[in-house]
């Protein structure tokens, strides 16, 4: 773990390489910089100046929007009746965070105190004030991008102040994108900050908000609810989040999420919703309840509809979900009954030269194929194994690819050992053996696919 500097420390290095050791500045602070990297200190933020020079917001641009925006809401008495002045402040800060510095600035506005400001201005703001609030958020979720930002955001009662702007701004779509921005944003990396959401009753603002703005795409929504239910914070050895994408499933989510993939969610949203929908699909139970609900037919039709729109992102996504889908035996044969061995073939062959939507396809059919030789004597029949040899041939340096061409073949052999001849007559194991030695990540996929391919020098 990196270890923790103040501006203030820093600055008494670089004086102390001045008026101790008789460097000039310029040497005072590269080696102070080099001394403090080289013991692991975390210098994201310092303001890197020779103390005395220059004042920070001389130096830096975002000081100087800090100290002008705490001192415009503090002249505003909190609550913002210079609301263009504000408005224009924090749009600064926001573009200095999405500049091509971005993320030392956000580094540097964290450690000034930008989010306990962004959190008190979202405080004392009312709802009515939607530019005010909006462009706050937006802000806010541009400097939350680590653990020290996501925790100085849970000290700052920020969950609840979010939560609240949310609940009473429920009739504005670009005021429910800011606020679920944050949920995201603030929540990514962070279990207690989840935690929080959670127990503030996110989950019950997010199917209210989705049964209530049927025509309306919020895709932050989306993306706040796939963090919120991704188990992504390092320092916890058991995430809740299980519990929490069974909390959602249970209340209805995932059923309004097919409806909304089925009926309003815009192209450029869709991508999200599945990634969400996938979130909540952790047992077989709820992978059933979403087919049983229509989820296979929309995302077979999706998928068709991507491949004629030569939608790559699309396509990855839905193929993604329908993967996830297909853990569950039971949808196994709902799948490959409305077509999705044929339909997703076509989808290969329409993106043949893409090697990312071919390691999706094949990801799918490894799922549909595990444990069912039925299913496996189908894929070959109608061109898995033919698709498995030629991924591996065009495209050699994709270890990922040659991975999944790999684990493909394992399902469609293991069981099935008419298919072993076919394979090997087409060359797999010439194959295998090549990406097995140039790939280190293909070692043990291309070696159990060599077994299971029935030769006995699989280890070789």
């Amino acid at each position: 773990m990196a270890i923790a500097i103040s501006q203030e420390a820093f600055d008494a290095m670089v004086r102390e390489n001045m008026e101790d050791l008789g460097m000039d500045a310029d040497e005072a602070l590269a080696d102070a910089v080099e001394a403090l990297t080289l013991q692991g200190a975390d210098l994201s933020g310092i303001i890197k100046r020779v103390p005395g020079e220059a004042a920070a917001a001389e130096v830096s641009p975002m000081v100087r929007v800090l100290d002008e925006l705490k001192a415009s809401h503090s002249a505003s008495g909190g609550l913002g009746q210079d609301l263009d002045g504000l408005v224009s402040l924090i749009d600064e800060l926001r573009g200095l965070c999405c500049s091509g510095d971005g993320t030392e600035n956000a580094a540097i506005a964290v450690r000034n105190g930008g989010v306990e400001a962004l959190v008190a201005l979202c405080a004392s703001a009312r709802v009515a004030q939607e530019r005010l609030l909006g462009s706050a958020l937006k802000a806010l979720s541009s400097l939350l991008r680590d653990i020290g930002s996501t925790e100085k955001f849970r000290q700052s009662e920020g969950p609840k102040i979010v939560m609240d702007i949310l609940k009473g701004g429920s009739e504005s779509s670009d005021l429910l994108d800011a606020g679920f921005s944050v949920v995201a944003a603030g929540s990514a990396g962070n279990e207690v900050v989840k935690e929080s959401f959670m127990d503030l009753k996110v989950d019950e603002l997010i199917l209210h908000v989705m049964r209530e703005k049927s025509k309306t795409n919020v895709q932050s929504l989306y993306d706040a609810i796939r963090v919120l239910l991704t188990p992504d914070d390092n320092r916890v050895v058991a995430s809740q989040v299980y519990g929490y994408s069974r909390r959602f499933a249970e209340i209805g989510i995932a059923e309004v999420l097919v409806s909304a993939l089925r009926e309003q969610v815009a192209p450029s949203s869709l991508p999200s919703a599945c990634a969400a929908l996938k979130s909540i699909a952790v047992n077989d139970e709820i992978c059933r309840s979403i087919s049983e609900n229509g989820g296979t037919d929309v995302l077979l039709q999706c998928i068709d509809e991507a491949g004629e729109q030569k939608n790559k992102v699309i396509a990855k996504s839905c193929c993604s979900l329908l993967s996830k889908l297909a853990a569950s035996d039971a949808n196994k044969s709902v799948i490959i009954q409305r077509g999705g061995f044929d339909r997703s073939l076509k989808l290969a062959s329409r993106f043949s030269e893409d090697p990312s939507i071919l390691q999706e396809v094949m990801s799918m059919v490894t799922v549909l194929t595990l444990r069912s030789p039925e299913n496996a004597a189908r894929a070959m029949e109608i061109g898995y194994g033919t698709l498995a040899i030629q991924a591996m041939q065009r495209f050699p340096s994709s270890g990922q690819t040659q991975k999944q061409a790999c684990l493909m073949i394992r399902n469609l052999v293991v069981r099935n050992p008419e298919n072993r001849t076919i394979l090997l007559n087409d060359g797999a194991e010439k194959l295998i053996r090549k990406a097995k030695v140039m790939h280190g990540s293909c070692k043990d996929a291309a070696s159990s696919a060599l077994r299971d391919l029935g030769l006995d020098n699989y280890n070789a």
